[in-house]
């Protein structure tokens, strides 16, 4: 409760800071517009829906992307984990792969699917699937011997061991994966967005751009940035802290 207190004390003083700031007219409207006229465009973006359909729209194609890119990323992280010579030349390549930024395969999208959804969730994929990759891959590393060895002694072997030991135990790096994933795949879905045709956040942001509307530019970038903060804390922070927990990997205290 003392936490959520001192967050709300905090953002308070921040808005009070930019009014004031605001107030002081060093920069003009056009460029650093005050908290109230952004909040009324957000409320009238909601009222007249427009900023609705931008978010189902949004999260449409996340949810697409990050589908694809958990699927492609857990099958590719199982694969590097249990053969080694996949291991050491995809694995390499893949490595180095995850620390390209996703805006990067923006004009790559654009040039193979043009200006549309497929352009858009391809880079959804691409930002969520290495990321998943590498941590599902640590997961079936990190298997403790013991268990595996436990599970031998009892005469489990080949698939039933994999099913029934390895993969329940890689759990807690595969949930982290896809809070990761969901991390990267946001990113670059809004990156993605603001080279769309519509409609979408990332859109919306480019099109507020191109007509100098800053009230509007600065909304979208606080609902991005809120949107993506609600997301991780209550749905995957959550997720992830009960399998900690769980699994035993985690202080319940």
């Amino acid at each position: 409760m003392q936490v959520i207190l001192k967050r709300i004390v905090f953002y308070i003083l921040l808005i009070l800071i930019w009014e004031g700031v605001y107030q002081l007219r060093i920069w003009p409207e056009t460029a650093i517009p005050g908290p109230f006229s952004v909040a009324s465009v957000l409320i009238q973006g909601f009222l007249d829906m427009t900023l609705v359909y931008d978010i189902l729209s949004s999260f449409r194609h996340l949810f697409i992307g990050l589908s694809i890119a958990i699927l492609i990323g857990s099958i590719l992280g199982i694969l590097l984990a249990r053969v080694k010579t996949a291991d050491e030349t995809l694995g390499s390549m893949i490595l180095a792969l995850q620390s390209v930024p996703s805006i990067v395969w923006v004009p790559l999208a654009i040039i193979w699917f043009g200006f549309t959804e497929a352009s858009i969730i391809f880079v959804v994929v691409i930002g969520g699937t290495f990321v998943m990759t590498i941590n599902m891959r640590m997961g079936i590393k990190n298997v403790p011997p013991i268990y595996i060895k436990a599970a031998q002694t009892m005469g489990s072997r080949g698939m039933d061991l994999f099913f029934k030991v390895i993969l329940p135990s890689s759990v807690p790096y595969a949930i982290t994966g896809v809070r990761l994933a969901w991390a990267f795949g946001w990113r670059g879905l809004i990156a993605a967005e603001l080279f769309s045709t519509g409609p979408g956040l990332g859109y919306t942001l480019s099109y507020a751009a191109d007509f100098n509307n800053m009230a509007l530019v600065i909304g979208i970038i606080i609902m991005i940035g809120v949107i993506g903060t609600v997301v991780d804390q209550i749905i995957f922070n959550r997720i992830e802290n009960r399998v900690l927990k769980r699994w035993g990997l985690e202080n319940p205290a």
